[in-house]
């Protein structure tokens, strides 16, 4: 069965410490400790002193001074690393963790998680291609020389580089190595660690290579590992719950996030803020639990990103130069039908397009696999649609010979909307209003991935009134919009009200309208 050998780089917060080791090793798994040297030597020996007689927990033979983005703490790692292959000869796994990170498994399910394959975790992706890196330095960290630390020596960092820059002081990669990257959180098999420290011990030009290289806890394992393990025996994720925000800074988390952190795929999460102390008990005492089964829904990330993009999307980005020169025609008219329930949206449509004979197509900026014809390819996917979103209506225009074309078109979509009412030809908008039942709105978040089939009661109970609420804003965004031809089709409005809508935007009779509108299963689920 595993045994785990948790590799734990810290630097503050000894009590926490303590608590974390003490967690950890209570089932029969090991810890090995770092402790940065820039910390105060009265919390070294106070982390020491209470974890002394402690036969499972060992520490790094010498403490480094660390520094974000430099060799320091891939150097802090292997120290951590040795003392644990030299005191653990029983340990199967080799985890990293950080101080703020903490179990969201039980012991016994993540020594079930290692024992069902014989594989390594960690995040391994190729460098250059990958696209891992977003933004700042990519193939500059790793040709030059990065002697001081950007963070606390920028004047230095900088003049450094630009000398070399300006010489053209380049170097090359080592030559049999294919530099990849990833995150430093993994969990290695003992065998493979045993193989990383001899291959530091064999190749003195790589280690040459990687001490000057710019953050390179991403690069140094990402790299090794891959070149000694066979690529079939490697799974490159990290068993490490952890998010980002926009502006590349970890995401903490707190005691309400229990039952989001218990359903994610991973065995641990980072990073658990230091006053979630509720949090904190309950993982512990999970740790040592029994619980071994665990309704996974993962949709974390997902949601994450769900949560924190309202108000981004769309919203970024100037439109381009093609989409705003250009125009569908001054005498044509596009009618758009802004509705969330998209079966609904595609029912009235068709009634619409029956009753007034207009040529009429479903979500085509929404759905990839909407019926189009063959326009040259600006049809096949939903980047180049909505990018040559005029060029595309005008085309379609044209290849339906009418100057009258009706559409569905989700509500989020307020850059399309706007980008058609400023267009030279008439845009007319009838929103859709429907009613969002609980559970329709459970369904709705089941089928976007922001929950799963097992994801808790309780969460999703946190969830809906979010979703609900964003329905609502953007049914007050389009209404506080100012489209000059903007017009509602409700669930909960009188017939007659909604007739009259329809005979305004379409020009048929109020007699057909009515008979549309009248229909006990327009707005049906």
């Amino acid at each position: 069965m595993a045994q785990i050998a948790f590799i734990l780089l810290c630097h503050k917060d000894p009590e926490a410490i303590i608590q974390q080791a003490r967690g950890l090793t209570a089932v029969g798994d090991c810890i090995s400790i770092h402790f940065d040297a820039r910390a105060a030597a009265a919390d070294y020996e106070r982390i020491t002193s209470a974890l002394k007689d402690n036969p499972r927990v060992v520490f790094a033979r010498r403490r480094l001074k660390c520094g974000w983005g430099g060799w320091s703490l891939v150097a802090a790692t292997l120290l951590a690393v040795e003392a644990a292959v030299e005191a653990f000869p029983r340990a199967t796994h080799f985890y990293m963790v950080s101080g703020d990170c903490m179990a969201i498994k039980s012991a016994h399910y993540a020594h079930a998680f290692l024992d069902a394959e014989d594989a390594d975790y960690i995040e391994s992706v190729d460098y250059f291609e990958s696209g891992w890196i977003k933004t700042g330095f990519r193939e500059e960290r790793l040709i030059y020389r990065h002697w001081f630390n950007e963070r606390t020596q920028k004047r230095l960092f900088y003049a450094s580089y630009d000398l070399q820059k300006r010489l053209g002081l380049t170097r090359r990669i080592p030559e049999d190595l294919q530099m990849m990257i990833g995150s430093q959180w993994w969990c290695l098999r003992r065998q493979t660690i045993e193989w990383v420290l001899d291959f530091c011990r064999q190749r003195p030009d790589v280690m040459r290579f990687f001490r000057t290289t710019w953050i390179p806890d991403e690069t140094f394992f990402q790299t090794v590992v891959r070149h000694i393990i066979p690529g079939t025996e490697i799974r490159s994720r990290t068993p490490t719950f952890l998010l980002f925000t926009d502006y590349g800074m970890p995401v903490v988390f707190y005691d309400d996030h229990y039952d989001l952190l218990l359903s994610q795929d991973y065995l641990f999460a980072r990073k658990i803020s230091p006053g979630a102390t509720e949090l904190k008990r309950r993982l512990g005492a999970l740790y040592a639990s029994e619980t071994r089964d665990f309704r996974i829904s993962n949709e974390g990330r997902r949601l994450f990103h769900f949560l924190t993009g309202r108000g981004r999307t769309g919203r970024r980005f100037a439109p381009r130069f093609w989409e705003t020169e250009s125009t569908l025609g001054h005498e044509r008219t596009l009618i758009i039908l802004a509705c969330k329930k998209w079966h609904v949206g595609k029912r009235v449509l068709r009634r619409l397009a029956g009753a007034s004979g207009i040529a009429a197509l479903e979500y085509l900026f929404d759905e990839e696999a909407t019926p189009l014809p063959d326009l040259g390819g600006i049809q096949k996917t939903m980047e180049k649609r909505t990018r040559h979103r005029r060029a595309l209506m005008r085309m379609l225009f044209d290849y339906h010979q009418t100057d009258r074309l009706m559409i569905c078109l989700d509500p989020n979509n307020m850059d399309l909307l706007r980008d058609f009412q400023n267009d030279r030809s008439v845009t007319k908008v009838l929103e859709i209003d429907c009613v969002f039942s609980e559970s329709y709105l459970a369904g709705h978040a089941r089928r976007v991935g922001l929950a799963g089939e097992t994801t808790p009661a309780e969460t999703l109970a946190t969830l809906l009134p979010t979703i609900r609420a964003d329905i609502a804003f953007e049914s007050d965004a389009l209404r506080d919009a100012g489209f000059e031809h903007f017009l509602r089709l409700s669930e909960s409005a009188p017939p007659k009200s909604n007739a009259a809508a329809l005979t305004e935007l379409l020009g048929i009779s109020p007699d057909q309208a009515l008979a549309i509108v009248s229909d006990p299963g327009l707005f049906s689920d």
